[in-house]
């Protein structure tokens, strides 16, 4: 009789990030269902901490892969084509995940087969340290802007149909144009809203070094990748540029009246006439000169 294959497949691609692997894995071992394998693929590491340690790396349930340096997209795959589980979550090798999250997110998967992404709320750790509140998933807002953490549970048939992450995202995101993928093949999303992923905060990240041009670039690509998703929801994404473009222009017209209200006030009138008297002493001050007239 052959051995029961693990229902969920973690995929963890890790890059000069040895020092944060086992806080990682752990938590992933430590979950209530215990269903799953765990592969590390190992993306070109030059740091020798992280050298050192997956050159004899060792967990239950786990394996490492190694590979050249070819970027998110291509290690998640190469980790994917090993994986032999039902369903996959990718996690960063310096993030972590709630006890219960497989658990949880496996039962959605497993209770409705229209659902294609399952993922919850998470909390910052790190640099930064806080929650992090995402709104109710939203498509309208999907086609403007990425909502759905890279650590969320999908099927791995949908991945096959989807053809994998796209590697020409080569400045990031290519969660979010994966996530675009498996809306093209009409799966829902499911937002379970709790904490249950542990986001790792650190100095340099990706999005941190985000140039406005690769902003752009990026934006760009995720149109070309899916010309026929945007085409058919045209309206939908104009409906949903117009409303942010009302909600500036509201928010706008309050911030005038406010400081409108404020220049009225016999507190500002005093204010502004000491100003304009350091003015004419030569004295520096740190206002424009349009609240000045």
């Amino acid at each position: 009789m052959s051995a029961r294959l693990p229902r969920v497949s973690v995929i963890m691609p890790c890059y000069n990030q040895g020092q944060y692997l086992n806080a990682a894995v752990d938590s992933v071992l430590a979950q209530t269902f215990q269903d799953f394998e765990i592969i590390v693929i190992d993306d070109g590491s030059t740091d020798r901490t992280t050298v050192q340690l997956l050159q004899t790396y060792e967990k239950p349930k786990l394996t490492v892969i190694h590979t050249a340096n070819r970027g998110p997209s291509a290690a998640r795959n190469t980790g994917i084509q090993r994986a032999i589980g039902e369903y996959i979550l990718p996690l960063d090798a310096d993030d972590r995940i709630d006890s219960t999250f497989l658990a949880k997110a496996v039962s959605v998967l497993d209770n409705d087969p229209q659902v294609g992404i399952v993922y919850s709320q998470a909390e910052l750790f790190g640099t930064t340290v806080g929650r992090f509140d995402l709104p109710p998933y939203s498509f309208p807002e999907i086609l403007l802007g990425n909502m759905i953490f890279n650590t969320s549970l999908y099927r791995r048939n949908d991945w096959e149909t989807a053809g994998g992450y796209n590697e020409n995202m080569v400045w990031g995101w290519e969660d979010y144009d994966f996530w675009l993928s498996l809306l093209e093949l009409g799966r829902t999303v499911v937002q379970i809203p709790e904490v249950l992923y542990f986001h790792r905060e650190v100095p340099n990240s990706r999005s941190q070094q985000m140039t406005q041009e690769a902003w752009v670039k990026s934006h760009a690509q995720i149109f070309r990748n899916h010309p026929q998703l945007y085409a058919d929801h045209i309206e939908v994404l104009f409906q949903e540029m117009q409303a942010l473009r009302t909600d500036v222009m509201q928010t706008h017209a309050r911030l005038a009246g406010i400081i409108n209200t404020l220049q009225q006030s016999q507190f500002w009138k005093v204010k502004r006439a000491w100003w304009q008297v350091q003015r004419k002493l030569g004295r520096s001050v740190d206002i424009g000169d349009e609240l000045l007239n």
